[in-house]
């Protein structure tokens, strides 16, 4: 059996163990088995502690039975003792995250009735799935309340209560537990069962914010970070909403508003050019000859609209197949055809062998794209 240290005191960062049992694990690796540690393994949805034991680098930790087995990149000798050395600034912001989640948790229940049924702590990320869908306004009534108690630096303490006394206790699990359940409390605001180590009053939290949510499975899923991750979230997004501001010259506050000021006028442009195309290819249209052959036309940036409309006109000035193109020889060309004589239907695999292409549509009009080039593409249709 291992010592979990890390449960007697969760801010404990070095330590002093005897290897019990050391064996090879894989290329460059090996397991080792500790008297005592305090490595939090992974479980809960909370990663491994990393950071070094017998000066080796810890690559993972993982509980098996009594036991908990050490992954590290070099041999330890049983029998001799080692120093342990926490990767703390990543411990710390673990914990700051698992017991922001924790005070979200638990008001999110206490308020609106719902189950935590997901938890995962990633590098950059808290994910948190509850059973239920919550609003807007009720989100952000989380986080305020989830903010006023990290403020009030309330005490948070983890125990093992005996059994007798768990069938008394009212307290948040995903699992049905009946022994060694280690209940951790936020003072007179979350009662969980939880086996990874946490801050030991709320102010060390420092913030909690909800970054993002959406529908999940009938409730909700909700994107939060505390502590250390938070800041970060803020450094990263402050430094966007700046150089948004500066492009648009605008105070960072009203970021959004330019942004919402700048897609207006793109809509504006969007629209000029697509009523100034659609008026060449009316211009096109009326100078367009009339044959008795096919009538092929290579434009420079028409959209599938314009290209159909070039193709319906020039229906009526050709006896044969009217052809429209638009696009490179580099980079392959779109295509709609049209015909009041030919089946294109029929001969549109012919055409796209022939070419290079794919596509296809009704006996008067095809569409699609190929790769030929224009020499080719002419000499086809003369």
């Amino acid at each position: 059996m291992t010592i979990k240290l890390y449960d007697q005191d969760s801010h404990r960062k070095h330590f002093t163990a005897t290897v019990r049992t050391c064996a090879p694990a894989g290329e460059e690796k090996w397991q080792v088995e500790l008297d005592q540690t305090a490595f939090f393994p992974e479980g809960g949805g909370q990663p491994a502690d990393g950071g070094t034991l017998g000066g080796h680098n810890v690559l993972d930790v993982q509980e098996a039975g009594d036991s908990i087995l050490h992954t590290v990149d070099g041999p330890l000798e049983p029998g001799t003792q080692v120093e342990g050395e926490l990767d703390w600034p990543m411990r710390f912001r673990r914990m700051q995250c698992h017991s922001g989640e924790h005070i979200v948790s638990g008001l999110a229940h206490s308020l609106y009735g719902c189950t935590n049924v997901g938890f995962h702590l990633g590098e950059n990320e808290v994910i948190l799935d509850f059973d239920q869908e919550l609003t807007a306004e009720q989100l952000e009534q989380l986080e305020t309340l989830a903010n006023r108690i990290v403020a009030e630096n309330r005490p948070i303490t983890a125990e093992y209560p005996d059994p007798e006394v768990l069938k008394t206790l009212d307290y948040r699990s995903k699992l049905d537990l009946t022994e060694n359940v280690r209940i951790v409390t936020v003072e007179t605001c979350d009662v969980c069962a939880c086996c990874a180590p946490h801050v030991s009053r709320t102010g060390e939290i420092g913030v909690i914010k909800l970054l993002d949510a959406m529908r999940h499975r009938g409730g909700i899923r909700i994107w939060m970070a505390a502590g250390s991750m938070a800041l970060e979230d803020y450094r990263v997004k402050q430094k966007n909403v700046a150089a948004i501001s500066a492009a648009l010259s605008v105070k960072q506050p009203e970021a959004a508003q330019g942004v919402e000021r700048l897609l207006k006028e793109r809509d504006a442009l969007t629209l000029a050019l697509k009523e100034a195309r659609q008026a060449l290819t009316l211009q096109k249209l009326q100078t367009l000859p009339e044959t008795e052959g096919n009538l092929v036309l290579f434009e420079d940036d028409l959209d599938a609209n314009s290209l159909r409309a070039l193709a319906n006109g020039g229906m009526e000035k050709c006896a044969g197949i009217c052809a429209v193109f638009s696009g490179s020889d580099k980079t392959g060309y779109r295509y709609v055809m049209g015909s009041k004589t030919v089946d294109l239907r029929a001969q549109a695999k012919q055409i796209n062998t022939a070419l290079q292409g794919k596509g296809g549509g009704q006996p008067t009009m095809i569409q699609g794209s190929l790769s030929a080039d224009r020499a080719a593409i002419e000499a086809y249709f003369a």
